[in-house]
């Protein structure tokens, strides 16, 4: 009998709805049979039914559960869509995290821990919480001390929260001639004027730097810089903390990609401020910024925090917790290394690309008569978005004509076959394509 298509019809329909959602767990078969009016046989084919279509999943000894809904599919390059093939946004989370993260997060789940969870929490968390997170941010022989921890809510909040506690509004925040596009909105919000430094090869110039007047914090990133992908030598690093200390400034380094060259660390400086967060190294969803402050700063700070409403959350304080402590983080931070470096060999077969291979980012500058603008708008009438090098740049009409491709998100066959229409893209010209 076919009975049981409609029951799994309706359902689908509740699903589809939101009435059922995903993680939901369905009755027990010999439950839903009686509540039905119907045998149980035609119960167990409703719920085989409902996981031949991929809308529920059967776990042995616990039951049957929706399916969270998946991604939509990546349309193909050669056909117009309104979904695009994202090189913009970097936030790398592969297949089999959701099963670790879910084995390592059940005990939290049960009333007791979820209670406690769910309640307020403060800036600076536990002395575990301080603990585990030391241990887990250091590299390169850093470690950060466990007593100058507190948290935030995520990445952004910290930058924001150190930024508005050491510039005050009307003053000047140096920062990297290209930098982070979030920085300059946060600085535009705060009041803050952003100046440009001169960068090279190695980074922001120290001497460029000594020479730039009325400044009250430089804002760098040291490993893995965003868009460049450069990572500070240890010299570099030294000049550079050589010129705070004489200036009197801070040093803000913003060492959220950090965790791809866990053999780099921050600059060795009495004067810096390190953060990062678990945006890249886990996913934005499930987040936490970290701020390691000198003593002297760490009530500025805190403050800053707290006025601009950017603590943390107690659940995700207590998930981090879990997921650093027990190791899923760190199996999880060496997949992703894995991945970023196979993505990176894609890029580097495919363009003439610049880029750490140890990074999930490239820079490309554009060949002749390319401009990035009308290449980032071929490129999106193909399907693919990218970002031009203008989002980066602190002086208007000052952007190298280059992108960045930013590879983290497209399952690896659609980067690959984004790469070989980026490439040959760059073969033709605008009026070529018809670009107006």
């Amino acid at each position: 009998m076919d009975d049981y298509h409609g029951i799994a019809d309706a359902l689908a329909a509740d699903i589809a709805a939101g009435r059922l959602r995903g993680g939901d767990r369905l009755p027990p078969q010999r439950r839903f049979a009686r509540d039905r009016g119907i045998a149980n046989s035609t119960a167990s084919r409703v719920y085989g039914e409902l996981i031949r279509r991929g809308l529920a999943v059967g776990e042995t000894g616990r039951g049957t559960f929706i399916r969270a809904a998946g991604a939509r599919p990546e349309p193909a390059l050669a056909e117009p869509a309104a979904a695009t093939v994202d090189l913009e946004l970097n936030f790398p989370v592969l297949p089999e995290m959701s099963a670790l993260v879910a084995d390592s997060l059940a005990a939290l789940l049960r009333p007791d821990a979820l209670t406690a969870a769910l309640r307020p929490t403060g800036l600076s968390g536990s002395p575990v919480t301080r603990e585990v997170a030391a241990r887990h941010l250091a590299r390169g022989g850093w470690t950060p001390d466990p007593g100058s921890l507190l948290f935030t809510g995520n990445g952004r909040q910290a930058i924001a929260a150190v930024v508005a506690a050491l510039v005050p509004a009307g003053e000047r925040l140096g920062v990297e001639e290209l930098t982070y596009p979030v920085v300059k909105g946060i600085a535009a919000r705060l009041g803050v004027t952003l100046v440009p430094i001169e960068m090279d090869a190695d980074g922001m110039v120290p001497g460029a730097l000594a020479s730039t007047p009325r400044l009250r914090a430089v804002y760098v990133q040291s490993s893995l810089h965003n868009p460049l992908g450069v990572t500070m030598s240890a010299r570099r690093q030294a000049e550079l903390a050589e010129v705070v200390a004489a200036r009197e400034l801070h040093l803000i380094d913003d060492g959220i990609n950090g965790f791809l060259a866990p053999e780099t660390a921050p600059p060795a400086s009495d004067r810096a401020v390190v953060l990062d967060s678990l945006s890249k190294r886990l996913g934005p969803g499930l987040t936490l910024g970290f701020v390691s402050a000198p003593p002297e700063l760490a009530d500025r700070v805190a403050t800053a925090i707290r006025s601009g409403g950017w603590a943390p959350a107690h659940f995700a304080l207590e998930a981090g917790t879990r997921l650093m402590a027990d190791g899923t983080l760190t199996k999880i931070e060496a997949a992703k290394r894995a991945d970023a470096a196979a993505r990176q060999a894609l890029a580097h077969e495919r363009l003439p690309v610049r880029a750490d291979r140890r990074s999930y980012h490239c820079w490309w500058e554009l060949p002749d008569p390319w401009r990035a603008e009308t290449f980032v708008a071929a490129a999106a009438r193909r399907g693919i978005a990218v970002t031009p090098a203008a989002a980066f740049a602190v002086t208007p009409g000052r952007a190298p004509n280059a992108v960045r491709l930013a590879l983290a998100s497209p399952p690896v066959p659609v980067l690959a076959q984004a790469l070989d229409t980026l490439a040959g893209l760059a073969r033709t010209t605008p009026e070529d394509v018809g670009v107006e």
